[in-house]
């Protein structure tokens, strides 16, 4: 199948995945680029379509492996690979500059009881709780920073920016993949799922600049929730109510805070290091 106009009814709906109320009503959502379609094969999960253009991927080495891949991967039929020309790719490219492929999978691949049912079997420590986080590009470099830091499971309230929009999956450069996302969820779902993390003896930690108890004065070996606030207004009322304590990254010369990617990075690590 070859597509070349822009205006092609498939090619609108495409574009309709791009927006959280598209991705809603469809069940589906849109991966672009090489990268993570290379993370999607590698993991075993075939798309339910990939829209590519041959020329740009030719550019690269990479890029005509990954075509090579393509065409002979099990499961994936001539009629989900859907060769487009230069100009439906632009239109189809949320990048500034189009990186040649675009797959569409279904959202319920990516939900978390899939995920973990995938992961090799290990002492995860660390339950991450994002309270009405705003920003796509703190969103995904969380989430891949909380993959590399081998966190159990992300819990996303219902005000969160959406982890399927086309920025937070940049950035979180194939994190979805392999890390369970918990999405939507009501603060007493939450709290459910805090509770049998820790088994019994719940450790909720919320960061909060100012607070004087240092994050790597805690034992972060075991398990326990971490709640990051949303960026410009910090923790909501329902997480200040179920932490167990409050804890701070000491900061110099007058800075009031860091940025919320930043200072998520900063205390997984101090768990990983813990741990090793």
């Amino acid at each position: 199948m070859l597509i070349t106009s822009p205006h092609n009814p498939r090619v609108s709906k495409l574009q309709d995945l791009y927006t959280t109320r598209g991705r809603k009503k469809s069940g589906l959502f849109l991966m672009e680029g090489p990268h993570l379609l290379e993370a999607l094969l590698h993991a075993g999960i075939v798309p339910q379509e990939v829209y590519y253009q041959p020329e740009l991927l030719q550019r690269t080495t990479k890029g005509k492996a990954l075509l090579e891949q393509l065409v002979h991967t099990t499961g994936l039929f001539d009629d989900q690979l859907i060769e487009v020309s230069e100009r439906v790719m632009d239109a189809l490219s949320d990048a500034q500059t189009s990186q040649g492929v675009v797959s569409v999978l279904p959202l319920a691949l990516f939900d978390p009881s899939q995920i973990h049912a995938k992961r090799t079997p290990a002492s995860r420590p660390v339950l991450l709780v994002l309270d009405n986080l705003a920003d796509p590009g703190n969103m995904g470099t969380i989430l891949r920073t909380a993959l590399a830091a081998d966190v159990h499971e992300v819990l996303l309230t219902a005000n969160c920016v959406d982890c399927f929009n086309p920025k937070v999956l940049r950035s979180a450069a194939g994190a979805h993949v392999a890390l369970p996302i918990g999405t939507n969820l009501s603060w007493e779902a939450i709290a459910e799922r805090m509770a049998l993390h820790c088994a019994g003896s719940l450790r909720v930690l919320l960061a909060e600049a100012g607070s004087p108890h240092i994050y790597y004065e805690q034992d972060l070996r075991v398990p326990f929730t971490l709640i990051i606030g949303n960026e410009a207004q910090g923790p909501s009322a329902e997480a200040r109510a179920l932490a167990t304590l409050s804890i701070s990254i000491p900061l110099a010369n007058r800075v009031e805070s860091l940025n919320a990617a930043m200072a998520t990075g900063i205390i997984l690590y101090e768990s990983v290091r813990q741990r090793r």
